[in-house]
């Protein structure tokens, strides 16, 4: 899989006149689901905007790994009005809010302060340039490709619309989030031909008249669209085409995801001692310990991780025919079935090999609200830390 990044330009939504302008919470969920969207969450998770309203404004920008107490109390000291976090701050339903309790006191404060707080999580591990891939880029792996592969959750929508309509179709179709490949927006097919109809009584034709035989010059568009998202964009579609009754078809696509899944697999540039990959990993990171499986000596080339907590995915590590596996919270039976199974493991921590997106989220943010001439201040909370000690 070639190298991505949520940098690209496909990581920023278009907007024009008025809605550019527009400094809302809605309008940062928006460019948050183009980085990171949220069809690509685990079934099991919670993701998206998760207190606030969408009509709250925005002038400053926080992003952090986690959504602490302390977090969120050094936010609305500094007035921040928008807190991104990877991980989410609800992951079951709540029963109570009780004001005394940590989650409480996080409510409070947030509802209080108005500061809207959004978790972008298994769908920012997922993404195309996102935790892992950016834990990727530290060590330098290359050729790589998605580790436990998602899949397929695209169709290609094909409409019929008259020439005349055809760049206000495909205006509204690329807003609403189809036609993109990659890190390519706007990517559709088209070609010309001739419609024809004949309005029956009780219809209401924009083209041509009850009873009467009517021939179009029409094109035939086509482009890719997120399943999850079907019904908004035909919506959207339905807003824009000129025909009371627009012909369309949708096409469910089969396959994986190529792009987008759980942890990577690639090449170093050549093989090193497990210890070599082990000091760029505690430089990359800022450690002082890790926790290996194998010999310290043994060579390693081709390397699967997975940032976060990833013993989930040895299976798929040990299947890609990987050296050596890195990831954080690799427990005991688990280094037990490497030890089996031959492979190498590499335990970063959950924290310090996550706590890297949080940079690379405030830089997209800033770069997605500078293109869509939202003038907002983007930082990085720098109020939290490994909550692990190593003595």
């Amino acid at each position: 899989m070639a190298r991505k990044s949520i940098t690209g330009e496909n990581a920023i939504s278009h907007g024009s006149g008025k809605e550019r302008m527009t400094r809302t919470v809605s309008r940062f969920v928006r460019i948050l689901d183009t980085l990171a969207p949220v069809r690509l969450a685990e079934s099991w998770d919670t993701v998206g905007l998760q207190i606030g309203s969408m009509n709250w404004p925005v002038k400053k920008i926080w992003t952090a790994l986690d959504p602490l107490p302390e977090v969120v109390e050094a936010a609305c000291k500094n007035h921040v009005n928008l807190l991104v976090t990877h991980h989410p701050l609800f992951f079951k339903p709540i029963r109570k809010i009780d004001a005394d309790s940590p989650t409480g006191k996080i409510i409070e404060m947030a509802m209080v302060h108005q500061l809207a707080i959004y978790s972008a999580h298994t769908n920012l591990d997922s993404v195309a340039g996102g935790v892992s891939d950016v834990l990727a880029d530290r060590i330098g792996l290359e050729h790589r490709s998605v580790l436990s592969k998602r899949p397929g959750d695209m169709a290609k929508l094909v409409v019929f619309v008259p020439s005349t309509h055809v760049e206000a179709v495909l205006d509204t179709l690329f807003n609403l989030g189809a036609g993109r490949i990659g890190n390519y927006a706007g990517c559709s097919f088209r070609c010309d031909g001739k419609g024809t109809f004949l309005p029956e009584p009780g219809a209401s034709p924009s083209i041509g008249n009850v009873g009467m035989a009517t021939t179009v010059a029409e094109s035939r568009i086509e482009v890719l669209v997120p399943l999850a998202d079907a019904g908004r964009i035909l919506a959207g579609l339905k807003t824009v085409h000129p025909y009371e009754t627009p012909a369309w078809d949708m096409y469910p696509l089969s396959g994986d995801d190529p792009d987008n899944g759980l942890g990577r697999v690639g090449m170093l540039p050549v093989p090193v001692p497990m210890k070599d990959l082990v000091q760029t990993l505690k430089a990359a990171l800022g450690l002082s310990t890790v926790k290996i499986v194998g010999s310290a000596d043994a060579l390693v080339q081709r390397v699967a991780l997975c940032a976060g907590s990833g013993g989930s995915l040895l299976n798929a590590a040990i299947s890609s025919g990987a050296d050596v596996y890195v990831s954080g919270d690799l427990g005991y039976h688990t280094a037990r079935d490497a030890q089996q199974a031959n492979i190498a493991l590499i335990d970063v921590g959950h924290f310090s090999s996550e706590r890297l997106i949080v940079d690379t989220l405030t830089t997209v943010i800033q770069a997605a609200a500078k293109k869509q001439g939202l003038d907002v201040t983007v930082a990085s909370a720098e109020v939290e830390a490994d909550p692990f000690h190593y003595l």
